[in-house]
Parts: C-alpha cells; structure tokens; sequence
C-alpha cells in the first residue's frame, strides 16, 4: 500500500475573508443600526478561537502507512495500529457533515477528529484500496 498524508493549515485566504466578513457585518450593524456595541463584541467574541488557529498558524492532518494509521490537530494527536481495525464507519449527520469512526476488532469505537480527515469520498476510495471494509449510515441522529 502506497502511504497517504493528508495535511490542512488553519492560516488560510478563505479563514481570513470569513473573519473579515463578520468584522464587518458587526461594525455595520453598530453604525448603521445603532447596534448596541457590547453585544457586537460578546458575538464578536465567538472569533477567538479562529483568530488563535490563523496567527498560530496551526496545521491537522493524518497519515496512513502500512500498519498505523495517525493523526493530528494542534497540540493533540493520535495513532492507531491497523491491526486492531475490523472496518470504519461513515455517518452522514443531518447537517450533511460526515464523521468517521474507526470500530476495532474489540468492538470498541474511536472517533477520528474532523479536522484532521480528507474529504470524505477521498479517504473512503484510500481506505477501499487499503482493504478495508467501510460502512455508510445516512443520517443517523445519534
């Protein structure tokens, strides 16, 4: 098996342009609705940890090999040995986002960290050619 690396850097053009949106529909609504300007900076607040990513630079990301599978985001990572994997399984929540969980031989689950994966399609086709067995549940509420 060829080895995989999937990486995403938080400091990107579409992380700032979004900041920068929301910047701005905040200061508008202070000048042009008369806002009051401690609310706009509570809801402003909600920023920080996407302003902390941007100048910190962060990356998450995976790697799979041959026998573990690791990932990363942050200050936090992870490995997992192939071995102990039985099949993943994909969830389409209602909101259409897709989480992935490992199910190991154990019948135990670890869910793998959102931010860290591909898309989903493109890790599904790399876990397919790993020989792995992947299963899809459409919008499941729990």
């Amino acid at each position: 098996m060829t080895p995989f690396r999937f990486v995403r850097q938080n400091r990107n053009q579409r992380t700032i342009l979004i900041l920068i949106g929301i910047y701005a529909a905040l200061i508008g609504m202070i000048i042009l609705l008369d806002a009051v300007w401690w609310l706009m900076a509570v809801l402003a607040l909600t920023t920080v940890p996407a302003l902390w990513d941007f100048f910190k630079d962060t990356s998450a990301g995976m790697e799979l090999t041959d026998d573990t599978l690791r990932w990363h985001s942050g200050q936090r990572q992870g490995e997992l040995k192939l071995s102990e994997v039985d099949r993943f399984r994909f969830d389409t929540r209602w909101d259409f986002s897709v989480r992935v969980s490992a199910i190991l031989k154990s019948d135990k689950r670890l869910r793998l960290p959102d931010e860290s994966l591909p898309p989903h399609r493109q890790f599904e086709e790399v876990l397919n050619q790993a020989g792995f067995a992947v299963e899809r549940h459409h919008f499941t509420v729990f």
